[in-house]
């Protein structure tokens, strides 16, 4: 059976989605399915894939690539890519990543018509978070998104000794600032009494990177935040192990929140904004905050810096919760749902 896997963007890009894009190709190809991964990204990447890759294509290589195709895997809608399949009829399944509805919870017209018409177009629907699916798409079937197990882990050897990491990317929705304010509350009000080093190390980068290196040198923080850029692979996994908490402090509602299940896996205690998908993705292994509300965090950051024993409670809950989100025992239910779609197609 022939696959065609669509996903808006792909490797070099670095995202949830092109996560979930590879780890899923593989798997279908594991499986024994001949599978094809089209994407709009040009760049090219170094690394081999047991699947090949369709980068950037023309509107005829789009048709032709539907007429090869079996089923159409939309990893997260992608009406400029599956267009063809108005025409050509293939059976289709859609994952849901993000919100169909506008950013402040309505639905326009574009958005009426990708969730009254494209998704009811397609034979199985299936939503990463149960948030996902109730506030975009009730009809989804609620499959938990998975990290790599693989690769994110505890690695036995590498010292604790930093306090608080920020992993994404540096636009103002994925609220670095709100984690450097923060730190700034954490040194003026409690430096004294306070049982850890209030240090800041933001991972990733983005265009809020030269105003939020300004704010750190506005607040006087050079000694206790720092700026690594983009890390991957090993290089990320290692650092990650460095550390005893995880800041995800979005000011929009996530999805789901797969940064926080990585930095889980590596020992970190996540401390997230209530609200969307995160509350869901971190279980009872971690702790939420008002969404936007800098006293909410700080009272949050606060709450286990000042209890080593929750911290430790917390860490072991981690592992009993990460079960149900590994990359192996969820692709395993894709492929079930794959299956059940070409057999009654």
């Amino acid at each position: 059976m022939r696959v065609l896997l669509l996903s808006h963007n792909f490797n070099p890009f670095i995202g949830g989605i092109e996560v979930t894009s590879e780890v899923l190709a593989k798997a279908f190809v594991n499986a024994g399915y001949e599978v094809r991964l089209m994407t709009w990204t040009r760049e090219p990447s170094t690394e081999i894939y047991s699947f090949k890759i369709i980068r950037n294509p023309s509107l005829w290589r789009i048709i032709k690539e539907h007429k090869w195709a079996d089923l159409v895997f939309e990893n997260n809608p992608c009406v400029r890519l599956a267009w063809p399949g108005i025409f050509i009829k293939r059976p289709s399944v859609v994952v849901l990543h993000t919100w169909i509805s506008r950013s402040d919870g309505t639905f326009g017209l574009k958005e009426k018509i990708k969730k009254k018409w494209w998704l009811e177009r397609a034979q199985k629907v299936i939503a990463v978070s149960s948030a996902l699916k109730e506030k975009s798409y009730n009809d989804a079937l609620m499959l938990g998104n998975f990290y790599r197990e693989n690769q994110f882990r505890i690695i036995e050897g590498i010292q604790r000794d930093k306090s608080y990491v920020f992993l994404g990317r540096l636009v103002k929705d994925k609220g670095a600032e709100l984690a450097i304010r923060a730190i700034n509350e954490l040194k003026k009000q409690y430096a004294d009494t306070l049982q850890l080093d209030p240090n800041l190390t933001l991972i990733g980068d983005g265009p809020e990177r030269p105003r939020l290196e300004a704010l750190v040198q506005e607040l006087g923080l050079q000694e206790q935040i720092t700026f690594l850029g983009k890390l991957q692979g090993e290089e990320l996994v290692t650092c990650l192990n460095r550390f005893r908490f995880i800041l995800v402090p979005s000011i929009w509602e996530e999805p789901f929140g797969l940064v926080a299940l990585e930095g889980m896996a590596c020992g970190c205690i996540p401390i997230v904004s209530e609200g969307g998908g995160l509350p869901e993705a971190i279980g009872p292994a971690g702790i939420t905050f008002k969404k936007g509300k800098l006293q909410s965090l700080v009272a949050s950051m606060m709450l286990l810096a000042e209890d080593p024993q929750k911290e430790s409670a917390m860490r072991t809950l981690a592992g009993e919760h990460l079960k149900s989100f590994r990359s192996e025992q969820i692709t395993k239910r894709y492929l079930k749902e794959v299956e059940s779609v070409l057999t009654h197609f």
